[in-house]
């Protein structure tokens, strides 16, 4: 099978290095790819935003499978436009991703579904928003406000604050940006991420991990699209993956295939263990960046097997999930400035090999490497437990050199010293 990863991301280097294992996947190409990339798959320019040159792409290299890493092209309509040149597809329609799209869209779907999530109030103009913060200043007796750009923010429209001046400056902000705005209650406890492949029917949820999305250590500093992750969470709950399956997950593929809008692909759920019990964050409607790093190596079953049985809706019919033992860590290296105005264009050395996946990079003209984003890279390690894993990670992202390079350095480190928290 000829397969097609659509993005530039250390998403995507992780997709293609899973995918280029797989014996079934003859031809692999990336559009339009990164430096790390395009040594395991063909390069291919594209412009992402647009669903038609999408297409174009997969028909003109005859992709028998498009995989889209990215919500952008998602929430445009690729997987539309994919399907209706008559190549199987691994994303969710333009209706189905709304469910990333609009955190009100999904809102109203989880409601319908009865999955559990926070309470939440739509906030259209500055009036409206100065009275949802009062109200949920009394719901949420005394507890932080939070306060979310209601479209896609790539992971950073989201602010949770105790302090009502810088929770309505965030919201105007949100709002002079011609967006609307979610209040939401805050929901106590660590934030878990799980993945699902679906064909709108069938679920199979893979491996729980966490993700760090403040910039600095000990969770401070601004949000980012995150800085590192880890699975599997040894302080999880018994049967949390079962629980989130029958709650969460088959329920609200069950309510979207009922509303006549079948969500076909990787349904991504942000959970909450709060003191009540699961909570929804936030839906996704594509592979997280960098859960999707450390959730893949992991990953016994062929990845290309597994993406077509979805995008061809015989999920049913596929073998169940089989996971390599040991854990994983990704720790994600920040250009200078990030996220507020990254630097790019420096020279990365030391970035070859195993385990190094390029997420903002670009081919230099002499043939070395230079930084094109924010995230640079995102280095991954695998041990036997997570306490290796973590410690052969930041081995290896100590032999990386980027000038003014910024990384957190304690990633995973709650988890291997016992704490059920980030």
């Amino acid at each position: 099978m000829r397969v097609l990863v659509i993005g530039s991301g250390a998403r995507e280097h992780a997709l293609c290095v899973a995918l280029s294992s797989d014996p079934d996947v003859e031809a692999l190409a990336c559009a339009p790819g990164n430096a790390g990339t395009r040594a395991i798959a063909e390069p291919l320019p594209v412009d992402v935003a647009d669903p038609v040159a999408v297409a174009a792409v997969a028909r003109e290299w005859g992709a028998d499978l498009v995989v889209v890493g990215p919500e952008v092209p998602l929430v445009a309509g690729a997987a539309d436009a994919v399907r209706e040149a008559g190549i199987a597809c691994f994303g969710p329609s333009a209706q189905a991703a709304q469910l990333e799209g609009s955190k009100s869209f999904a809102k109203h779907v989880m409601a319908a579904a009865g999955v559990p999530t926070a309470r939440a109030w739509p906030v259209g103009g500055v009036a409206e928003l100065a009275t949802a913060l009062d109200e949920v200043a009394v719901v949420s007796a005394g507890m932080p406000y939070v306060v979310k750009d209601d479209g896609l923010a790539a992971g950073k429209g989201v602010l949770v604050t105790p302090d009502r001046d810088a929770a309505l400056a965030h919201g105007r902000a949100v709002l002079d940006a011609g967006h609307s705005v979610l209040i939401e209650e805050y929901l106590d406890g660590p934030e878990v991420s799980l993945f699902a492949v679906t064909d709108g029917t069938t679920v199979l949820p893979l491996l729980p991990a966490q993700d760090f999305k403040r910039r600095d250590d000990g969770d401070g500093g601004p949000n980012t699209g995150g800085m590192g992750a880890y699975a599997p969470l040894p302080w999880a709950p018994s049967g949390l993956v079962d629980e989130v399956l029958a709650t969460v997950l088959q329920p609200t593929v069950d309510e979207m295939r009922r509303r006549g809008e079948p969500f076909s692909g990787l349904l991504y759920a942000g959970l909450a263990l709060t003191s009540r019990g699961v909570r929804v964050v936030e839906f996704n409607a594509r592979f997280g960046d960098p859960e999707t790093q450390v959730v893949l190596p992991l990953l016994e079953t062929p990845l290309g097997g597994l993406l077509h049985a979805a995008a061809t809706g015989r999920l049913a019919e596929h073998p169940p999930l089989r996971w390599r033992d040991g854990a994983a860590v990704t720790v994600v290296v920040a250009a200078e400035g990030y996220p507020e105005r990254p630097r790019t264009s420096d020279r990365i050395s030391g970035a070859d090999g195993e385990g190094v996946l390029h997420a903002g990079t670009a081919p230099a003209a002499d043939g070395g490497v230079v930084s094109a984003g924010g995230r640079v890279l995102a280095v991954t390690a695998v041990g036997p437990d997570l306490a290796a894993a973590r410690q052969r990670a930041y081995e290896r992202v100590a032999g990386v050199r980027l000038a003014g390079a910024h990384w957190r350095t304690d990633i995973a480190l709650a988890a291997v010293e016992g704490a059920m928290s980030r």
